[in-house]
């Protein structure tokens, strides 16, 4: 929707500092730009506005009198071109509250109307001002009764306290950080950058995890001292500066063991029919994407019951184009249909328009420095950048989009999760001794080592992310970095989470750290940093408490097996899909980096970044050197190179150049 930002202890010499803020961040909401400073009462705030719900009055900063019914709201935004688009009144009154919100409450309406026979009044149409007045009806209970993606800030003039909360996954980001007692947050770490309290530093431990997360997986960012807001956590910032931050939603799961495959199925499609209705709630038009996987074809089928003419948008890669043109193989030795042959052969079937774009290899190199800087934290994920391209295609349309984001997470889709029941049959077995089977098959070079020794542990021992198995393992990135390396492992990061999660069985505990950790910090990331980057909303249906409550009943066995993953939405899928599309194998969306860094031209040019000044700094470069050329030879270390060639890239972008790099010309 947006970008927010904000600081205490603010004086009247503050507004060219709370001005550069909105800047920097402009992409995110191109619509209208609002400031707020109240030197009396050392506050200010920022926002910048993509209005998609009361396009004319719902105008940010927004602020309402203490008056419980009263419906004293002013909104003093200006347009880009410094013009005013709200009530020209921005001076708050003793006991007033001010809010900046990013974010859509999809539920606005029902909890407007429940207000309303409180007694509450409104002077706006906007999900703003019925957040706002939630708080003041119900206090911190507001967040329970919210339906949607959320990041704001409440401003209490009486207490001078800034109330903070960020949704129950963590879908919109929250940044913030204390400087000499000052608490700056904002959408984006760029906007805290800009402030004059902030001097930036590296946070080298950041950089330790993210060789073996393959993103940012600290609450502390790779920017020493600024921190993120955890998914469903709130905090106070009081007045002396000290804040009070607490957890106040929990994912549990409560298992329905009566529930039969048939059922579960209908009730999946009916919240999920339900979840996509809410998320269609704007003033303007939303569409979606369409890839060959089932997530989003069955959210588009479903939103196409909603706006029979919605428009849906996939991008591929050119190379795969002409692999499946030929029949040829295409990354990993796979014959690779084209991503786009699927879409529009859906589209075609469901009757809904298309819109696709090939990606070639020259804009998807051209691309990266642009990519890192949007993602403000080194991001090893090459599918952000077919993300990047999705995105500015449907931003040229619309101005939000369904994505198909949670739906692995919650109903057991990635193939990792079936781990378990492969290793159920040899349960058996000595733990002892299939660890030290393992052990001799490796030094003999034999397969199923991996297999025998993962048989041999527990989730917790191995399983942290998705980058299991592509990342640096510890051993390897203690012999990769200078200096070695002290930092905690990464499953001492995963046992608390772990920990929670102790009695359910390991593909529920698997899927639950990755709500903790894979979700928010690689998916979700990508999903909100590549949408604003080209100012288009991206709505993930899926993520809907709704549609989670549901899917912490079903049992793992209706989820996945040994055989397949995502068992009974699958099933749900058939309600709105072809079953040939619904009961197809994930696939992932492959790019063809790894066939690239083999070309001698990236070969070369990804060489001269692994020996240059940067990496010398922070790398053995001998090591990485033997990574690339491993892989040109055969070998695929291609997420291992990517891991540090986007470090390198973001570290030159944000410590040594300190300039917004070109966007790259659309093609």
């Amino acid at each position: 929707m947006c970008g927010i930002c904000g600081f205490t202890q603010a004086t009247s010499a503050d507004a060219p500092a709370l001005k550069a803020m909105c800047d920097i961040m402009a992409h995110r909401g191109p619509d209208g730009e609002g400031q707020y400073l109240d030197a009396e009462s050392g506050i200010a705030l920022g926002h910048r506005r993509l209005s998609l719900i009361d396009l004319a009055n719902g105008n940010q900063p927004m602020v309402r009198a203490t008056g419980e019914h009263d419906s004293a709201i002013t909104s003093p935004a200006l347009m880009p071109d410094g013009t005013p688009c709200g009530t020209p009144e921005s001076m708050l009154a003793k006991g007033d509250f001010a809010i900046v919100f990013n974010g859509e409450i999809y539920n606005y309406q029902d909890l407007r109307a429940e207000l309303e026979t409180q007694g509450w009044q409104f002077k706006t149409k906007s999900d703003t001002e019925v957040l706002l007045t939630g708080y003041l009806a119900w206090g911190e209970g507001v967040l329970d009764r919210l339906r949607g993606m959320f990041a704001f800030a409440i401003w209490n003039r009486t207490t001078r306290e800034l109330f903070c909360a960020r949704d129950f996954f963590g879908i919109k980001p929250f940044y913030y950080t204390q400087q000499n007692g000052q608490f700056i947050f904002a959408s984006e770490i760029k906007c805290i950058l800009e402030h004059p309290a902030y001097t930036r530093e590296l946070n080298r431990e950041a950089l330790e995890q993210y060789l073996c997360f393959q993103f940012s997986a600290l609450p502390e960012t790779f920017f020493k001292g600024i921190f993120k807001l955890a998914p469903a956590h709130c905090m106070t910032v009081h007045a002396d500066g000290s804040i009070t931050e607490r957890r106040y939603w929990r994912p549990e799961y409560h298992f329905d063991e009566s529930r039969n495959r048939e059922d579960t199925a209908r009730a999946i499609d009916e919240v999920m029919r339900d979840s996509v209705r809410y998320h269609n709630v704007a003033d303007v038009e939303v569409g979606s994407f369409l890839s060959s996987g089932i997530d989003s074809s069955y959210m588009a089928a479903c939103l196409a019951k909603e706006n029979p003419d919605i428009k849906t948008f996939t991008v591929g890669f050119e190379c795969y184009k002409q692999a499946a043109a030929n029949n040829a193989e295409g990354a990993g030795g796979k014959t690779m249909r084209d991503e786009i042959s699927w879409a529009r052969e859906l589209a075609d079937d469901l009757h809904i328009a298309n819109t696709d774009k090939y990606i070639g290899e020259e804009e998807y190199w051209a691309s990266l420095p642009r990519v890192q800087w949007h993602m403000d934290e080194p991001s090893a994920d090459p599918s952000a950048v077919a993300l990047y391209f999705v995105d500015q295609i449907a931003a040229t349309q619309v101005k939000a989009v369904l994505s198909g984001e949670g739906a692995d997470e919650f109903f057991g889709g990635y193939r990792i999760y079936q781990t378990p029941f492969s290793n159920a049959k040899v349960s058996w077995a000595p733990k002892g001794l299939l660890k030290g089977a393992s052990h001799a098959m490796r030094a003999l070079h034999l397969r199923g080592a991996n297999y025998l020794e993962r048989a041999s542990e527990t989730p917790e021992d191995w399983y942290y992310t998705n980058a299991n198995g592509v990342a640096f393992t510890p051993e390897e990135r203690a012999s990769l970095l200078k200096g070695g390396c002290n930092a905690p492992t990464p499953q001492s990061l995963t046992a608390p989470v772990y920990a929670e999660v102790a009695n359910l069985d390991e593909t529920t505990r698997m899927q639950y750290v990755d709500l903790y950790f894979w979700l928010v910090g690689d998916i979700l990331l990508k999903t909100d940093k590549m949408s604003m980057a080209h100012s288009l909303e991206s709505r993930v249906p899926f993520l809907d408490r709704r549609v989670f409550d549901l899917s912490a009943t079903i049992p793992t066995p209706l989820k996945a097996n040994e055989q397949q993953t995502k068992l009974t939405l699958r099933d749900a899928a058939e309600f709105a899909i072809p079953k040939d599309w619904a009961q197809k194998e994930k696939l992932g969306f492959p790019v063809p980096v790894v066939n690239w860094l083999r070309e001698e031209r990236y070969y070369t040019m990804v060489k001269e970044w692994f020996t240059g000044d940067i990496a010398r700094e922070f790398f053995n470069t001998d090591e990485l050197v033997r990574l690339l050329d491993e892989h040109k030879a055969g070998a695929d270390r291609s997420r291992k190179i990517w891991i540090v060639y986007m470090f390198l890239m973001w570290y030159k972008i944000y410590f040594v150049d300190r300039t917004v790099p070109e966007k790259p010309e659309a093609r």
